[in-house]
């Protein structure tokens, strides 16, 4: 049977629709009295605390633009280590069994848990959040830029080897061009799990952020506000993904 096929238009439409229909069984569902708004919030009152949180003092830009420079500086750190250590590892495969049960133990251990060791070694301010987000994103990273570059075709390799390219030259022009689609893989959820790890970290203690402003309106009892940051930083996400796509688009020529 022949699947239908979906327009972007037709595929954006259908998005928006269903989320549309989602909120606003929500929003009955409060005025209804079905759903405690105390708990779980109010579309509309979500939605006046995000105008509120872009508008007078401009408090979720601020915030928003300290957690988000930490995610990129943690993701940068966490994602070029990776890469790099990836490469060693496939040169140099000795290396990799030396180190592999110290990065076994090293991955099993829960980042968030430590964020308190990380924060008395780092203190309070950005760096805390740059170990917990690199942390994280490192190992992910790792995997897929080892598995990235031991996929390549072996008839592509063999091939370039008859065609008498060097161990350099074939590494760059035959290895990492069919290794960039699994890397890419990696370094989207990288980017995701360095947010994630930055935000937690401002949760548990930070003097700015994000994920200080949810700790101070949860405390507070403020749903509609922590709503409205879990919006922003939803979005922020996003946006961060689909930047990792437009530069592997431009890698597909490279390749």
């Amino acid at each position: 049977m022949n699947q239908p096929t979906y327009s972007k238009a037709h595929l954006m439409l259908m998005r928006v629709g269903g989320l549309g229909a989602l909120l606003l069984c929500w929003e009955l569902a409060v005025r209804a009295g079905w759903v405690d708004a105390a708990f779980f919030g109010q579309p509309t009152l979500i939605t006046k605390s995000l105008i509120a949180g872009f508008g007078g003092d401009a408090r979720i830009p601020r915030e928003l633009g300290w957690t988000m420079w930490t995610a990129l500086v943690s993701f940068l750190i966490g994602a070029g280590g990776a890469i790099l250590v990836g490469m060693l590892f496939v040169l140099f495969p000795v290396l990799e069994k030396v180190l592999e049960p110290i990065f076994s133990a090293l991955n099993s251990m829960p980042r968030t848990a430590l964020a308190p060791l990380l924060i008395v070694w780092f203190g309070l301010g950005m760096w805390s959040k740059v170990a917990i987000g690199a942390s994280l994103c490192f190992f992910i990273v790792l995997q897929n830029t080892v598995a990235g570059i031991r996929g390549v075709n072996a008839d592509h390799v063999t091939l370039s080897r008859t065609l008498g390219l060097s161990q350099g030259r074939m590494f760059w022009k035959v290895t990492m061009p069919n290794a960039v689609p699994v890397m890419f893989a990696g370094l989207r959820l990288g980017v995701v799990v360095a947010l994630l790890g930055v935000v937690a970290g401002e949760i548990i203690a930070s003097e700015r952020g994000m994920g200080q402003r949810i700790a101070y309106l949860a405390a507070a009892f403020d749903i509609n506000g922590v709503w409205a940051l879990l919006v922003v930083l939803a979005i922020s996400g996003m946006v961060l993904t689909w930047g990792l796509d437009a530069v592997e688009r431009d890698l597909h020529k490279w390749q």
